[in-house]
């Protein structure tokens, strides 16, 4: 990259930069930061480049014989690292899999998926999953298109898109406040609060008097995100269950589960009574994980994701499974507070996380960097039985993208919500 060479023009922009922002900066700023807010800003920023050696890449990783017969921990990038066994019946095609001790429930599966599905995921992202019915971050502001904005962009019968503000809208609709965007504390949700929850109100984001119409293809660079079975609120941060159950994609599905099911979790968790794991066990994983929510999420080159902790789900504890596709990016994953030194780890295309039990899934998390010009060379490659000019729009818009998958369960096993399952 060429911000890490000081010869370059973009590392004497960014110091540039740096020096007029800091200008009149308090030196002891940074003394206030946690050990989270530190990380975030270390990788983030832009001046001086990340130093990318502690960081964890497992792609890379290399295990001796003497490693994979005795089923030890290693050292990789500073970080205590054990491989996993996977299982036999359910592992076909996946590769190694790896817990990281010091995230209790925390699994990585370097390369899970394959090039030839990692592009197959990306024309699903964005040809077939971004469009009626499934909600996007912009259909609070816009009227898109009802073939999708992708299959919009590509089409050479340009309309431009018409913005709610403009649109009469039903005198009875009720929208939350307007104005700046307020941080939202939400209240993990569990089955005791579950009925609190449900009928909370739910009131959609006012649309934007300001925005203007704009062409699908100055939209499609605005996509952030596309919601995957029951409807999120990012309003309340909580599931809006009156809208019903979205479909979730069956080739989705299936490698979750196939991901879940590959691992041995036994020897992940042994014999741990910890805390938190209510009625849910990792024993019955193999059977009873059923994903039925998750998010698309669409990062470009400078976006961010700060960190956070997910509340949202019933359960709190059954496995979260993150697929990387296009750019790779730092994820920072630290503990139950903003206290503790989060572990970075490069994530990149076709890389699977999963996320699990109760330490794991409510530790706090986030992608500080996207890396640019870390695309696979793969994605401008053609395949067998693909065209190359249908794929070429695909591979243009991957150059400076990075797209993740995430995937979870809401209600743990027996709990019946007793709502309507599809809509």
């Amino acid at each position: 990259m060429d911000t890490y060479d000081p010869s370059s023009a973009a590392y004497k922009k960014a110091r540039r930069q740096y020096l007029k922002t800091t200008k009149n900066r308090t030196k002891d700023l940074d003394a206030e930061w946690t050990p989270f807010r530190a990380a975030e800003k270390r990788y983030k920023a832009r001046f001086p480049p990340p130093d990318l050696g502690h960081v964890l890449d497992l792609t890379s990783a290399t295990c001796d014989a003497e490693t994979l017969a005795s089923d030890q921990s290693f050292y990789c990038n500073g970080v205590e690292i054990k491989l996993l066994n996977t299982n036999e019946s359910t592992s076909s095609g996946v590769g190694k899999a790896f817990a990281v001790p010091r995230v209790p429930g925390l699994v990585i599966l370097p390369s899970f998926v394959s090039p030839q599905d990692q592009r197959r995921l990306v024309r699903w992202a964005l040809r077939d999953h971004a469009r009626h019915p499934n909600e996007t971050n912009l259909d609070a502001h816009y009227i898109l298109p009802g073939e999708g904005l992708w299959n919009a962009h590509l089409s050479s019968d340009v309309h431009l898109v018409r913005t709610r503000a403009c649109t009469p809208e039903s005198p009875d609709t009720e929208y939350r406040n307007s104005g700046p965007r307020q941080l939202v504390s939400n209240a993990p949700a569990d089955p005791a609060n579950f009925l609190s929850m449900l009928h909370s109100p739910k009131p959609p984001p006012a649309p934007s008097p300001t925005v203007l119409p704009a062409s699908p293809t100055a939209l499609i660079s605005k996509l952030r995100w596309a919601n995957i079975g029951w409807s999120y609120h990012w309003g309340s941060k909580q599931y809006d269950f009156t809208k019903g159950k979205g479909r979730v994609d069956n080739e989705i599905g299936a490698i979750c589960k196939r991901a879940v099911s590959s691992i041995n979790w036994k020897d992940v968790f042994g014999q741990s009574d910890e805390e938190g794991w209510g009625d849910e066990h990792w024993r019955s994983w193999h059977e009873t994980y059923e994903p039925d929510a998750g998010i698309v999420n669409y990062y470009q080159i400078k976006d961010t994701l700060m960190a956070h902790v997910d509340r949202s789900e019933v359960c709190a504890t059954s496995p979260l499974v993150s697929i990387s596709l296009g750019n790779a990016a730092i994820f920072l994953i630290g503990g139950l507070t903003r206290e503790v030194e989060p572990t970075a780890i490069l994530l990149r295309s076709g890389d699977v996380v999963i996320m699990s039990g109760p330490a794991c899934r409510r530790a706090y998390h986030g992608v500080p960097r996207i890396l640019e010009d870390t695309l696979p060379d793969y994605f401008s490659l053609k395949l067998d039985g693909e065209g190359f000019s249908s794929w070429t729009p695909y591979e243009l818009y991957m150059r400076t993208t990075r797209i993740n998958i995430n995937v979870r369960q809401v209600f743990p096993k027996g709990f019946d919500p007793g709502l309507q399952v599809e809509r």
